[in-house]
Protein backbone atom coordinates (compact mmCIF):
# COMPACT_ATOMS: atom_id res chain seq x y z
CA UNK A 1 0.00 0.00 0.00
CA UNK A 2 1.63 3.16 -1.03
CA UNK A 3 2.15 6.00 1.56
CA UNK A 4 0.11 8.94 1.86
CA UNK A 5 1.36 11.41 -0.72
CA UNK A 6 1.38 14.76 1.09
CA UNK A 7 1.27 17.03 -2.44
CA UNK A 8 -1.49 18.62 -3.52
CA UNK A 9 -2.11 15.51 -5.53
CA UNK A 10 -5.32 13.98 -3.41
CA UNK A 11 -5.66 10.17 -3.72
CA UNK A 12 -7.83 7.62 -1.46
CA UNK A 13 -8.13 4.03 -0.99
CA UNK A 14 -11.52 2.87 -1.44
CA UNK A 15 -12.88 -0.34 -0.07
CA UNK A 16 -16.54 -2.08 -0.06
CA UNK A 17 -17.07 -4.18 3.10
CA UNK A 18 -20.29 -5.41 1.83
CA UNK A 19 -22.35 -6.63 5.11
CA UNK A 20 -19.94 -6.06 8.60
CA UNK A 21 -20.72 -6.35 12.28
CA UNK A 22 -21.22 -3.02 13.28
CA UNK A 23 -18.28 -3.85 16.36
CA UNK A 24 -15.84 -5.62 13.56
CA UNK A 25 -16.19 -2.29 11.15
CA UNK A 26 -15.97 0.59 14.66
CA UNK A 27 -12.56 -1.87 15.79
CA UNK A 28 -11.46 -1.73 11.81
CA UNK A 29 -12.15 2.13 11.64
CA UNK A 30 -9.72 2.62 14.75
CA UNK A 31 -7.09 0.94 13.48
CA UNK A 32 -7.19 2.85 10.06
CA UNK A 33 -7.62 6.16 11.64
CA UNK A 34 -4.23 5.08 13.31
CA UNK A 35 -2.39 4.12 10.46
CA UNK A 36 -3.65 7.87 9.23
CA UNK A 37 -3.00 9.76 11.76
CA UNK A 38 0.87 8.58 11.15
CA UNK A 39 0.46 9.01 7.56
CA UNK A 40 0.84 4.97 7.12
CA UNK A 41 -2.10 4.90 4.84
CA UNK A 42 -3.89 7.18 2.45
CA UNK A 43 -7.04 8.57 3.05
CA UNK A 44 -9.71 5.77 3.20
CA UNK A 45 -13.75 5.22 2.13
CA UNK A 46 -15.22 2.43 3.68
CA UNK A 47 -18.66 1.80 1.69
CA UNK A 48 -21.04 -1.32 4.01
CA UNK A 49 -23.79 -2.56 5.15
CA UNK A 50 -24.81 -3.91 8.98
CA UNK A 51 -26.57 -6.11 10.05
CA UNK A 52 -29.90 -4.60 12.27
CA UNK A 53 -28.00 -2.20 14.92
CA UNK A 54 -29.18 0.58 17.11
CA UNK A 55 -26.43 2.85 17.43
CA UNK A 56 -26.22 5.61 20.45
CA UNK A 57 -23.87 8.85 20.34
CA UNK A 58 -22.13 10.44 23.37
CA UNK A 59 -24.67 12.89 23.45
CA UNK A 60 -28.03 10.73 23.33
CA UNK A 61 -30.56 10.00 25.12
CA UNK A 62 -31.23 6.65 26.59
CA UNK A 63 -35.01 7.35 26.37
CA UNK A 64 -35.03 7.57 22.53
CA UNK A 65 -34.35 3.88 22.39
CA UNK A 66 -37.99 2.59 23.10
CA UNK A 67 -37.67 -0.89 22.52
CA UNK A 68 -36.83 -3.03 25.25
CA UNK A 69 -34.46 -5.83 25.84
CA UNK A 70 -37.06 -8.91 24.88
CA UNK A 71 -38.25 -7.12 21.93
CA UNK A 72 -34.61 -6.46 20.20
CA UNK A 73 -33.63 -9.89 21.19
CA UNK A 74 -36.79 -10.90 19.05
CA UNK A 75 -36.00 -8.37 16.02
CA UNK A 76 -32.42 -9.53 16.03
CA UNK A 77 -31.03 -5.83 16.87
CA UNK A 78 -27.84 -4.87 18.82
CA UNK A 79 -27.00 -2.09 20.51
CA UNK A 80 -23.98 -0.06 20.90
CA UNK A 81 -23.28 3.45 22.40
CA UNK A 82 -20.28 4.62 20.80
CA UNK A 83 -18.19 7.52 20.75
CA UNK A 84 -19.69 9.76 17.64
CA UNK A 85 -21.70 13.07 17.74
CA UNK A 86 -25.26 12.81 17.65
CA UNK A 87 -28.17 10.98 18.99
CA UNK A 88 -29.64 7.29 18.07
CA UNK A 89 -29.90 6.12 14.83
CA UNK A 90 -30.40 2.46 13.05
CA UNK A 91 -28.29 0.55 10.85
CA UNK A 92 -29.62 -2.27 8.63
CA UNK A 93 -29.52 -4.29 5.69
CA UNK A 94 -30.33 -2.53 2.31
CA UNK A 95 -28.87 1.17 4.03
CA UNK A 96 -25.30 2.41 2.38
CA UNK A 97 -23.13 3.27 5.46
CA UNK A 98 -19.77 5.43 4.85
CA UNK A 99 -16.88 5.38 6.71
CA UNK A 100 -14.40 8.19 5.47
CA UNK A 101 -11.41 8.01 7.21
CA UNK A 102 -9.48 10.81 5.96
CA UNK A 103 -6.75 14.01 7.22
CA UNK A 104 -9.23 17.15 6.54
CA UNK A 105 -5.71 19.13 7.03
CA UNK A 106 -5.22 17.61 2.87
CA UNK A 107 -8.75 19.76 2.57
CA UNK A 108 -10.24 22.19 4.38
CA UNK A 109 -9.77 22.06 8.41
CA UNK A 110 -13.27 22.76 9.20
CA UNK A 111 -15.62 20.36 11.22
CA UNK A 112 -19.06 22.44 9.50
CA UNK A 113 -17.42 22.28 5.83
CA UNK A 114 -16.65 18.84 6.56
CA UNK A 115 -20.38 17.78 7.48
CA UNK A 116 -22.04 19.93 4.89
CA UNK A 117 -19.21 18.47 2.72
CA UNK A 118 -20.58 14.81 3.92
CA UNK A 119 -24.32 16.00 2.61
CA UNK A 120 -23.32 17.42 -0.83
CA UNK A 121 -22.32 13.92 -1.48
CA UNK A 122 -25.59 12.23 -0.61
CA UNK A 123 -27.69 15.31 -2.20
CA UNK A 124 -25.84 14.96 -5.63
CA UNK A 125 -26.37 11.63 -5.23
CA UNK A 126 -30.13 11.49 -4.72
CA UNK A 127 -30.16 14.39 -7.80
CA UNK A 128 -28.49 11.65 -9.75
CA UNK A 129 -31.78 9.81 -9.45
CA UNK A 130 -33.99 12.82 -10.08
CA UNK A 131 -35.01 13.85 -6.42
CA UNK A 132 -34.93 16.99 -5.39
CA UNK A 133 -33.29 17.07 -1.24
CA UNK A 134 -32.15 19.94 1.10
CA UNK A 135 -30.83 20.45 4.14
CA UNK A 136 -32.44 21.32 7.37
CA UNK A 137 -31.10 24.59 9.21
CA UNK A 138 -31.37 22.55 12.76
CA UNK A 139 -30.79 19.50 11.80
CA UNK A 140 -27.71 17.58 10.41
CA UNK A 141 -28.57 14.94 7.56
CA UNK A 142 -30.45 14.78 4.04
CA UNK A 143 -33.53 15.79 3.56
CA UNK A 144 -36.23 15.33 1.07
CA UNK A 145 -39.50 17.32 2.56
CA UNK A 146 -39.91 16.89 6.00
CA UNK A 147 -38.50 13.24 6.07
CA UNK A 148 -35.10 11.93 6.64
CA UNK A 149 -32.98 10.00 3.60
CA UNK A 150 -29.75 9.95 5.51
CA UNK A 151 -28.13 10.15 8.79
CA UNK A 152 -24.99 11.81 9.60
CA UNK A 153 -22.88 11.38 13.11
CA UNK A 154 -19.04 11.92 13.23
CA UNK A 155 -15.86 12.68 14.85
CA UNK A 156 -12.88 14.27 14.26
CA UNK A 157 -9.71 13.66 16.05
CA UNK A 158 -6.26 15.72 15.08
CA UNK A 159 -8.09 16.39 11.66
CA UNK A 160 -8.49 12.93 11.06
CA UNK A 161 -12.33 12.15 10.34
CA UNK A 162 -14.19 8.33 11.59
CA UNK A 163 -17.98 7.01 11.57
CA UNK A 164 -19.88 9.01 8.86
CA UNK A 165 -23.28 8.60 7.03
CA UNK A 166 -25.75 6.18 6.76
CA UNK A 167 -28.08 6.55 3.25
CA UNK A 168 -31.33 4.79 2.84
CA UNK A 169 -31.38 2.90 -0.27
CA UNK A 170 -33.83 -0.34 0.10
CA UNK A 171 -33.88 -0.18 4.36
CA UNK A 172 -36.84 -1.61 6.35
CA UNK A 173 -38.03 1.57 7.62
CA UNK A 174 -40.24 -0.13 10.05
CA UNK A 175 -36.99 -0.77 12.31
CA UNK A 176 -36.94 3.24 12.43
CA UNK A 177 -40.07 2.78 14.69
CA UNK A 178 -38.03 1.25 18.13
CA UNK A 179 -36.28 4.45 18.36
CA UNK A 180 -36.84 8.35 18.05
CA UNK A 181 -34.36 8.64 14.90
CA UNK A 182 -31.70 11.10 16.11
CA UNK A 183 -34.01 12.06 19.02
CA UNK A 184 -36.31 14.14 16.33
CA UNK A 185 -40.17 13.19 17.36
CA UNK A 186 -41.63 15.02 14.73
CA UNK A 187 -39.91 13.99 11.62
CA UNK A 188 -40.22 10.64 9.70
CA UNK A 189 -37.52 8.78 7.28
CA UNK A 190 -37.41 7.79 4.02
CA UNK A 191 -35.14 5.89 1.40
CA UNK A 192 -34.37 5.93 -2.35
CA UNK A 193 -36.70 2.75 -2.99
CA UNK A 194 -39.77 4.52 -1.50
CA UNK A 195 -39.09 7.51 -3.10
CA UNK A 196 -38.49 6.15 -6.62
CA UNK A 197 -40.76 3.12 -6.04
CA UNK A 198 -38.65 0.36 -6.74
CA UNK A 199 -36.10 -1.17 -5.60
CA UNK A 200 -32.11 0.27 -6.18
CA UNK A 201 -29.39 -2.09 -6.68
CA UNK A 202 -26.61 -1.22 -4.05
CA UNK A 203 -23.57 -0.95 -5.90
CA UNK A 204 -24.98 1.32 -8.80
CA UNK A 205 -25.30 3.71 -5.80
CA UNK A 206 -22.55 2.97 -4.46
CA UNK A 207 -20.63 3.98 -7.38
CA UNK A 208 -22.19 7.30 -7.71
CA UNK A 209 -21.68 7.78 -3.83
CA UNK A 210 -18.11 7.15 -4.94
CA UNK A 211 -17.75 9.20 -8.01
CA UNK A 212 -19.57 12.32 -5.67
CA UNK A 213 -17.35 11.94 -3.01
CA UNK A 214 -14.24 12.30 -5.41
CA UNK A 215 -15.32 15.66 -6.60
CA UNK A 216 -16.93 16.97 -3.19
CA UNK A 217 -13.86 15.84 -1.35
CA UNK A 218 -11.27 17.34 -4.24
CA UNK A 219 -9.34 13.87 -4.84
CA UNK A 220 -7.59 13.51 -8.56
CA UNK A 221 -7.74 9.68 -8.06
CA UNK A 222 -8.81 6.75 -5.98
CA UNK A 223 -7.54 2.89 -5.51
CA UNK A 224 -10.24 0.15 -5.32
CA UNK A 225 -9.21 -2.20 -2.81
CA UNK A 226 -10.50 -6.29 -2.08
CA UNK A 227 -11.50 -6.45 1.30
CA UNK A 228 -9.57 -9.17 1.88
CA UNK A 229 -5.80 -7.57 0.55
CA UNK A 230 -6.88 -4.53 2.37
CA UNK A 231 -7.49 -6.43 5.33
CA UNK A 232 -3.72 -8.45 5.10
CA UNK A 233 -2.66 -5.05 4.60
CA UNK A 234 -2.97 -3.82 7.58
CA UNK A 235 -2.58 -7.02 9.74
CA UNK A 236 1.01 -6.40 8.57
CA UNK A 237 1.33 -2.44 9.01
CA UNK A 238 -0.19 -3.09 12.69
Amino acid sequence: MHMANQSTYRIFDYCDLGLIDYKQAWDLQKEVFNLRLHDELNDTLFLLEHPHTYTLGKVADKENLLSNDDQLKELGVNVYEIDRGGDITYHGPGQIVGYPIIKLSGWKEDTHEYLRGLEEVIMMTCSDYGLTTERNPKYTGVWIGSKKIAAIGIKISRWVTMHGFAFNINTDLNYFGGIIPCGIRDKEVTSLSKQLGKEIPILEVKEKLLGNFKKVFNYDHFTVREKDGYLKTLISLS
